[in-house]
């Protein structure tokens, strides 16, 4: 016998070797097609959703609207507001945004509205501004002048000042809501049992945070969302309507106390949600 010949492939051995090639490079061709069709379609990496409490409040006051968000996939943070200063609280907050990497939403509300406007202007990753019950000041304008510029707020009388040491020396004054006020002040549709727990952590203002005046106004250069309360005993509805049609901001109102992000977290993530889809692709 010829040795050669002995392994030589016969014509069906051939034949099947033939087929099993095709049937690889054609699973392989499948394999690709639908890799590249997964990576065409992987969703884009959601922004990151900055909230920012205002003052009577702690960053708890977000935790119903942090909880909607995740859920939804967006990741959150809410770092402290300190409340001392327009000027020193927007450089805290500034200082907080360079540490969180890709683009940003920012959402602010009550006092922290103003602070955001502060910290915003030249952050690059920020891509949307939220007002939620919030300040949007323009630069020479204070939380507390645009918070009388119209009528229905009624803040003023409930507060109970409260003196503290500065660093340095001297005095300053320190807000807070008196207790036996607080819920229909500032959370009338919060059950009374929370809004109590709320009055009992509130965190105080210095006075001079909202008296101080503004000196950027970030709204001007980011597209900003606002959702405005109708019910909102510590800056009237007014106000609100008046700041978010200068800034241009795409609105929403809702019948709602001054605490909208405890009684009415859904309503409140839909908005930042609207903000944070329009960053696709930014």
């Amino acid at each position: 016998m010829n040795v050669s010949s002995a392994f030589r492939p016969t014509r069906k051995r051939a034949a099947v070797v033939g087929a099993l090639t095709a049937v690889a490079a054609l699973a392989l061709s499948v394999t690709a097609s639908a890799d590249a069709t997964t990576e065409h379609l992987a969703p884009e990496k959601k922004p990151t959703v900055v909230l920012v409490h205002g003052a009577f409040a702690d960053s708890s006051s977000w935790n119903g609207v942090i909880k909607r968000l995740k859920q939804d996939g967006y990741p959150v943070v809410a770092p402290a507001n300190p409340l001392r200063g327009l000027k020193s609280d927007a450089e805290y907050l500034k200082s907080f945004l360079k540490s969180v990497q890709g683009p940003i939403v920012l959402a602010g509300h009550s006092y922290g509205g103003a602070v955001l406007t502060e910290a915003a202007e030249n952050e690059p990753n920020v891509k949307a501004l939220v007002y939620i019950a919030a300040f949007a000041p323009e630069k020479g304008e204070s939380a507390l002048e645009l918070s009388n510029k119209y009528p229905g707020g009624t803040l003023g009388p409930t507060l109970n000042p409260v003196p503290f040491t500065l660093p340095g020396g001297g005095t300053g004054t320190d807000l807070y809501i008196r207790p036996d006020k607080f819920h229909h002040q500032f959370a009338a549709d919060v059950p009374t049992r929370v809004s109590e727990l709320m009055a009992a952590t509130q965190r105080p203002v210095a006075a001079s945070a909202l008296e101080e005046q503004a000196t950027h106004t970030a709204w001007k250069t980011i597209p900003s969302w606002n959702l405005i309360t109708t019910q909102d005993l510590n800056i009237p509805a007014a106000a609100q309507r008046f700041m978010a049609e200068r800034a241009h901001s795409h609105t929403t109102e809702i019948k709602a106390s001054h605490a909208v992000t405890v009684s009415h977290p859904d309503a409140v993530a839909r908005v930042i949600e609207q903000a944070a889809r329009s960053t696709a692709g930014h």
